[in-house]
């Protein structure tokens, strides 16, 4: 775990600090430089374009990380890195030829209650084709065990262009109209710095040769497409369909709680980075055993920080709501359930690399598929009873039957499970602190409150794991960073 531990924190890190950019650009910045009708623009623009992305990159940054590894020759590698850059290129191009055809027809639909919207639609492909590459040089760099780099590329890059976009909106330098086109250079100077790095760990000989497995190569890019799609539909389908229910304004509201749920799912995202192509090693060589062991105590390490975090917005976000304009209030419901969905994710720790790098993968596309079409429905049984209320709902739903599965699909055919007897305990632990701390309140400035709370809240929650050792490798940490003060 020493690779793991190492650049799991580094990206955690980097990534926290991406989170803190876009929590001062989405609490702060956004809701007082903004106007309520751009932010939900904003908002509704970005996550259109990540429901497009995938169908962009047609799977190959995860084609990428289980294929290379199984390749033992640089030309054979030199061919699926070829295949990478090539494949999503030509599909970007049919997907913009289609939209050069409807672009009459998309503005038409956008006609009808949200004229805001129809100057920017083709930002969407624009913001879609530059992560769709920025995906695929990230995966590159991954392959080589480099993630580091990518990570801050992904999570603090973008988020520092928009802060700066958005003091350029406030001191009327740049206009709120045009905004947006600020957005959409700061992703594609992403791009060619990643791009850069890629070429420079790998860069591949250039010839117009595929590898010897194409047939397998290529089903296997496919399918992965479509559930990397499924995961994403699931992570927006809900904003993209408030904005056909409800005045645009409301994803910028809903945002915001997703926002604030998502701080959650950090780790799991740092830790991915790293034990995805370690998984696809392990799967690639059929090391059962330490797949498992990586399983379980990436597990337990994921779930105690993430719980930590639970706790920390549940008990805290009545007085963060303080901070921010009254317009932008909502319920507690929308990010307690948001938050139950991004913890779930933690538990299930490495669940998704074991599934998308093993033979098993064209069963989670069937089940992602089926709760894309659940996610839908759900949603538009919900939100015109419930309002932004009823997305949540909805989302809660879906990625609790989509997680549950996946977890039943890994314990059937590897005949493994995330969980071990401490698991069970944090949950517990985590619940009780959930409950206490929830209802005391202090009578302070809600920065103030926030800071007090969490700091009593993380003393104590981190004291109980210490002691009642929980996990080795979070013991060792602690005992480090004690070792230095002293």
């Amino acid at each position: 775990m020493g690779v793991i531990i190492n650049q799991s924190v580094k990206n955690m890190m980097t990534t926290y600090a991406g989170f803190g950019l876009g929590a001062l650009n989405t609490l702060f910045l956004y809701t007082y430089f903004l106007d309520q009708q751009y932010y939900g623009l904003v908002s509704f623009l970005l996550s259109a374009a990540n429901l497009m992305w995938p169908f962009m990159a047609f799977g190959v940054h995860s084609t990428i990380v289980k294929f290379f590894s199984s390749y033992k020759t640089r030309e054979e590698k030199d061919k699926l890195l070829n295949l990478a850059l090539i494949l999503p290129l030509a599909i970007s191009l049919i997907l913009g030829v289609i939209g050069h055809f409807t672009y009459e027809f998309l503005l038409d639909y956008f006609s009808d209650g949200n004229e805001l919207v129809k100057p920017y639609v083709w930002l969407i492909y624009l913001l879609a084709i530059a992560t769709a590459y920025f995906e695929i040089f990230f995966a590159w760099a991954k392959i080589y065990y480099k993630s580091v780099f990518g990570n801050f590329m992904k999570e603090v890059v973008h988020r520092l262009g928009t802060t700066i976009l958005l003091f350029l909106v406030y001191f009327e330098v740049l206009e709120a109209d045009n905004f947006m086109y600020g957005v959409g250079v700061v992703f594609l100077f992403r791009l060619l710095v990643m791009g850069a790095y890629a070429f420079k760990l790998h860069r591949p000989s250039f010839k117009f040769s595929f590898p010897s497995n194409l047939s397998r190569v290529l089903k296997y890019t496919a399918l992965i497409l479509i559930a990397a799609s499924v995961a994403t539909a699931l992570l927006d389908l809900d904003k993209v369909m408030i904005e056909s229910y409800l005045p645009i304004e409301n994803v910028a509201i809903y945002g915001i709680g997703i926002y604030i749920a998502t701080v959650i799912s950090v780790p799991q995202k740092a830790m991915h980075q790293i034990t995805n192509p370690i998984t696809a090693e392990y799967l690639n060589t059929r090391n059962f055993e330490k797949l498992e062991d990586l399983y379980k105590k990436s597990s337990i390490n994921l779930s105690i920080v993430s719980a930590l975090i639970f706790v920390l917005i549940i008990t805290n976000v009545h007085t963060l709501y303080k901070l921010i304009p009254e317009e932008y209030s909502l319920s507690i419901l929308i990010v307690l359930l948001i938050s139950l969905v991004k913890l779930y994710d933690n538990v299930l720790a490495i669940n998704n690399s074991i599934l998308f790098n093993s033979d098993y993968y064209r069963l989670v596309l069937a089940i992602g598929v089926l709760l894309v079409i659940l996610a839908f429905l759900l949603n538009l049984f919900f939100i015109p009873r419930f309002g932004i209320e009823g997305a949540a709902m909805a989302t809660f739903i879906a990625f609790f039957i989509y997680n549950t599965s996946k977890l039943i699909l890994v314990q059937k055919k590897f005949k493994m499970n995330p969980f071990a007897k401490q698991s069970f305990l944090l949950f517990g632990l985590s619940l009780l602190f959930t409950l206490v701390f929830y209802f005391w309140e202090f009578p302070f400035h809600p920065i103030l409150s926030i800071a007090l709370k969490g700091g009593i809240t993380s003393i104590l929650y981190i004291s109980a794991i210490y002691y009642l050792n929980f996990s080795e490798e979070i013991n060792a940490m602690l005992k480090s960073i004690l070792a230095k003060f002293r």
